[in-house]
């Protein structure tokens, strides 16, 4: 009688008049339109997260700028404490330096003037002890009475 095909056509003819009458079709389209607006307003959430981040990253990014300014201005300020504190370590340096020269040579030259000092006195002490012999030998009796006479003389002028 009638083939499988017709079977089928009838069987899908009734299965959409059945789906009509229990209003399945409002279902579905309902069922599409939630997931519709769903995705809409997920879409919409991921575009404000989007945007939010992308504001924290622009921050961030200010924050990050800034921060390194900063230590840029540490890090310059550093090295001129450095090279101020270089400068004064050395200038007081050259100072001390200065003043263990100058207390050297004053130090050498008290030196040299006592040694000069010694020297003259070793001298001084030398002639009068050659003065002394060589008068000794040479010079004795009245001669010799008149020079002490006389050197007695001198010494009660200066004295007096």
């Amino acid at each position: 009688m009638f083939e499988a095909e017709f079977w089928v056509a009838v069987a899908f003819v009734i299965f959409v008049a059945v789906l009509g009458y229990v209003r399945a079709h409002k279902r579905v389209v309902e069922s599409i339109d939630e997931r519709r607006d769903r995705i809409r307003a997920e879409l919409e959430e991921a575009a404000r997260l989007k945007a939010e981040a992308q504001a924290l990253l622009a921050q961030y990014q200010r924050q990050l700028q800034e921060a390194e300014r900063e230590a840029q201005a540490i890090v310059e300020s550093a090295k001129s404490e450095a090279n101020r504190l270089a400068a004064e370590v050395e200038a007081k340096m050259q100072d001390f330096f200065a003043r263990r020269t100058k207390m050297a040579e004053s130090k050498i030259a008290q030196a040299e003037a006592q040694a000069l000092a010694d020297v003259r006195s070793a001298a001084a002490e030398a002639a009068a002890a050659a003065a002394e012999t060589i008068l000794s030998r040479t010079v004795k009796g009245k001669v010799a009475d008149a020079l002490v006479a006389k050197g007695i003389a001198e010494i009660n002028e200066k004295l007096n």
